[in-house]
């Protein structure tokens, strides 16, 4: 891996880490579902362009109703859990929940696709959801209103991830990656999240603030990450690119920390590194590795389906 490929690594892993921030901010004024319309709008824009300048259009017709159920479980439902959560809990705390993406990717592979488990998979398993309970533990102990329910929905979402990612090894496997990125994007921008965005828009007009924050959830933290994302594939491959999951909970932190003075206790330091440990053991990553430097390619703020 080059110099050049590691900035960009820990800059998708910046990028990633501040779409809570951007939730965080939004959320509130847009609501859920308005704010993801547009995010996921805006990207489906964003790589359409791209995928026609490449000329792979014709890649998504043939694949509309896979691509729609992509589209739930990889964008709808999660970003909007997502969303709903950052009402309640912190930006680094979601981005540390956002993490156990790979721990369900595995146990869905396990479950679904017969995938195998080393006894060693099956500790880091273990110990990645031992890592949430320390979490949540953490932030009823600071008496956060609806932490239970909030990081609940988190973990709905990262299991929709994992459910996309062994849905795509399974039905999409030919299929390119920006192709299935974009059209899961479309679908669910227009047949899925459009009608609840009527539905539930906000009655007063958002704050600047917030309409900033939405652009930049759609322009940067989907569609331009989602490049620099395919470009590093092409460069150092899907398993170096994948190990942006270590950076995104630590950026998540970072930022809250520094624009929304959310503070960073021991609790959720030592949480965060038990996730870590446990997403490492259970995706066959080294320890060592995994703490310096998101597996099979799982969904996610930091994860796609290449």
């Amino acid at each position: 891996m080059t110099r050049r490929d590691l900035i960009e690594l820990f800059l998708l892993g910046a990028i990633w880490g501040a779409s809570f921030l951007f939730m965080r901010v939004a959320t509130p004024e847009f609501g859920p579902f308005a704010l993801v319309e547009l995010r996921v709008a805006i990207a489906a824009l964003f790589l359409l362009a791209i995928l026609l300048w490449r000329g792979g259009v014709r890649n998504l017709l043939p694949l509309v109703l896979p691509l729609t159920l992509l589209g739930i479980t990889s964008s709808a439902l999660p970003f909007v859990l997502f969303a709903y959560a950052t009402l309640s809990l912190s930006a680094g705390t979601a981005a540390v929940l956002n993490a156990t993406a790979p721990l369900f990717g595995a146990l869905v592979g396990y479950v679904w696709l017969r995938d195998k488990l080393r006894p060693l998979q099956c500790a880091g398993l273990a110990l990645g959801f031992a890592g949430v309970v320390l979490l949540v533990w953490d932030r009823t102990s600071v008496n956060v209103e609806g932490a239970v329910v909030a990081a609940a929905a988190c973990l709905v979402a990262t299991l929709s991830y994992g459910v996309a990612a062994n849905f795509t090894k399974k039905k999409l496997a030919g299929s390119p990656a920006l192709a299935n990125a974009t059209g899961s994007q479309i679908t669910a921008a227009l047949l899925l999240l459009l009608p609840l965005a009527v539905l539930y828009w906000p009655e007063d007009i958002p704050s600047a603030a917030s309409w900033y924050s939405a652009a930049a959830l759609g322009v940067l933290c989907t569609g331009i990450a989602f490049a620099l994302y395919f470009r590093l594939i092409a460069r150092i491959g899907p398993a170096k690119a994948i190990t942006v999951t270590y950076l995104v909970p630590v950026f998540g932190m970072v930022w809250g920390l520094m624009f929304l003075h959310e503070p960073i206790s021991a609790g959720m330091v030592a949480a965060c590194l038990v996730v870590f440990l446990g997403v490492a053991l259970a995706t066959g990553k080294r320890p060592s590795a995994a703490v310096a430097t998101q597996a099979p390619v799982t969904l996610g703020e930091g994860q796609n389906n290449e």
